[in-house]
């Protein structure tokens, strides 16, 4: 009796007990016109099984549900598309996870498909043949600008493109004393990253650039006092990765200047409305991101914009930021479709940049784009020749990349660095705030141009010495008093953050021995001096740089403690090493990260580190998968 009443108990217990459910769920649409697919099939895996196969109703939507947590894979199916497949999809406790799915036509599919004619309302007619119309939705000069193309927007695979990093290597300060770069405030490369990790996937490692991962986070540096718009911050301490080692950090902090005293501007708004931004995190992002920068939009400012597809166009002349309405309503007109002449978009935004020139004022272009320069003037030879040409003119360039599949990264940093600009990747609504609500005139308004930094090292103090990262901006030791070498640029409040680990004078060497040279022998002066630390910057329109120079000494650089900025850039840096899986790394680890980062946090009035604390955590998860 006793036994039957405990197996009563335990099957009342079974019953009652509540399990963690989820679901994931999502619509499926044809990629080139937006309609859903009724009867595509949708198969979820779990560890390479599969545990359920359904079909899209109607209305292109299905729904896993009753989903245990775990990590699962998702691939869609259609007959004439080309499939679309989703790894490493962690869901969480109770967790909902929402998606869209656009197909792509396969190639064969592609040739054979009813083409659609954008007019200038950008309504879609259909027309004969394989020829359309792309959506310019508007005039130049009177003329509606129109081009007939096939369409190039479908993406059968990844092509998305990343430069090679060639990571700085251990140089011996006695051969190699001096170390040139350029700085470097782009932000892009973070947020890359961050899109990849919550799509549950490792980045490239070349989609790691740690510099701009670095300086995604402002740091509490003390504000200028002098003549010059930015202080310099120096900090010394262990590195974690490599206990023997030394890091040095150096970090500026730009001058903030307030609303009222920034000039006015003068911005073409350049948007790529061609078929690949046609995708929820594309052209539908980009345009809400511009409707918070409109928003800050002054009287004195004034926008144009200039789209492109196969061709390119004005849609809306240079307006006053007091009609916002109408800038607004430009905007909203918007669609996406063709393929991207990117290289005729840039000549008109400048051209008309040009036209409206402020002088004394801020001119910038602001071209919004996934990269994919795929027909027309697209060389990226011609089009950096352009940029560097507007830059001396005075007509900068801020550069925004959107979207994943295609992006070409390599391309839009290439460009940004040419235009006395910024390059950042948008990846949210949140970023879109970042960069247009928060940070808007560091982002848009340049306080110093072509700064360079030059450190000496003293051999008798520092035996070797490691940038880490920034390969792309690195100089020549000549290029530092060359006023005609271009290099980055310092907006209003923003701050720069470089780190050097140090192999110290009597610690052990980090790069390969090399035997003692035959004929010549280096004599290193006596001094107390860790280094001298000179940068050069140039103001807004002027051409000659102004100098600054400081000696640091053993007394400079000590401190019991290391400061949060220090805690917080190193935690990063060693987050960014392992991501690439750097030869540099040591003993670098997830959990080492999560402690500095944690210990680092402080106020975190915007959540951004807070939000890296949470990155590290998933990054840590998928490492092991």
């Amino acid at each position: 009796m006793k036994t039957k009443l405990f197996l009563i108990g335990i099957a009342l217990i079974i019953t009652t007990m509540s399990f963690a459910t989820g679901s994931i769920s999502g619509t499926v649409g044809d990629n080139s016109t937006g309609n859903s697919l009724s009867g595509a099939e949708v198969k979820l895996y779990n560890m390479s099984i599969i545990i359920s196969t359904i079909k899209t109703d109607k209305v292109g939507s299905f729904e896993f549900k009753d989903l245990d947590p775990g990590v699962y894979s998702i691939r869609v199916n259609y007959t004439g598309y080309v499939e679309y497949y989703e790894k490493n999809l962690i869901l969480a406790e109770n967790q909902h996870h929402k998606m869209t799915v656009f197909l792509d036509l396969s190639l064969m599919a592609a040739n054979e498909k009813e083409e659609y004619l954008y007019d200038r309302s950008c309504e879609k007619t259909k027309v004969d043949g394989r020829g359309y119309q792309s959506p310019v939705c508007g005039n130049v000069n009177g003329y509606t600008s129109y081009s007939y193309d096939i369409d190039e927007s479908y993406v059968e695979h990844n092509t998305e493109s990343y430069d090679f990093i060639q990571e700085n290597t251990f140089k011996k300060s006695l051969d190699d004393p001096l170390s040139t770069f350029s700085i470097d405030v782009d932000r892009a490369s973070y947020a890359n990253v961050r899109r990849f990790i919550n799509s549950s996937t490792m980045p490239y490692k070349d989609a790691v650039r740690i510099e701009e991962m670095i300086n995604y986070f402002d740091y509490d540096y003390e504000n200028p006092k002098g003549e010059h718009p930015f202080s310099t911050h120096l900090e010394l301490g262990d590195c974690p990765w490599n206990p023997k080692n030394k890091l040095l950090l150096i970090g500026i902090q730009g001058e903030s200047i307030a609303e009222e005293n920034i000039p006015p501007c003068n911005l073409v708004f350049l948007i790529d409305v061609s078929g690949s931004m046609n995708y929820d995190n594309k052209l539908p992002l980009l345009k809400k991101s511009f409707r918070i920068l409109v928003d800050k939009l002054r009287p004195q400012d004034k926008v144009a914009i200039v789209v492109y597809a196969g061709a390119a166009g004005c849609v809306l002349p240079s307006t006053s930021g007091k009609d916002k309405e109408k800038i607004l309503a430009a905007l909203d007109k918007l669609s996406a479709g063709g393929s991207t002449a990117g290289g005729e978009g840039i000549k008109l935004a400048y051209k008309i940049a040009v036209e409206n020139y402020i002088e004394g004022g801020n001119n910038r272009v602001i071209l919004a784009s996934d990269g994919d320069f795929n027909v027309g003037a697209s060389s990226d030879a011609e089009m950096e020749r352009l940029i560097e040409s507007k830059r001396d003119q005075g007509v900068y360039l801020t550069i925004l990349g959107f979207g994943m599949g295609n992006y070409k990264d390599s391309k839009m940093e290439k460009l940004s660095n040419k235009g006395n600009g910024n390059y950042a990747y948008i990846d949210n609504i949140m970023e879109s705030n970042k960069i247009f609500g928060h940070e808007l005139w560091g982002t848009l308004y340049t306080i110093a141009k072509d700064v360079k930094i030059q450190i000496e090292f003293n051999p008798g103090k520092v035996k070797e010495y490691r940038l880490i990262g920034y390969e792309n901006r690195m100089l020549n030791k000549e290029d530092f008093n060359d006023d005609k070498k271009d290099a980055g640029e310092i907006g209003s409040g923003h701050t720069v953050t470089a780190i050097y680990e140090l192999v110290m004078a009597d610690g052990e060497s980090g790069s390969s021995s090399v035997d003692p040279l035959n004929y010549q022998t280096s004599q290193v002066v006596k001094s107390s001096d860790i280094m001298t630390l000179k940068i050069r910057y140039k103001k807004p329109g002027q051409d000659v740089s102004r100098l600054i120079t400081s000696k640091v000494t053993d007394k400079d650089l000590a401190k019991k403690d290391n400061s949060a900025n220090f805690l917080m850039a190193v935690s990063v840096a060693e987050y960014g090493m392992l991501l690439r899986d750097s030869e540099f790394k040591g003993s670098a680890s997830y959990d080492h990260v999560l402690l500095w980062a944690k210990k680092a946090k402080g106020e975190d009035k915007y959540g951004y580190r807070t939000e890296f604390i949470s990155l590290v955590e998933k990054t840590k998860l998928l490492a092991k998968l």
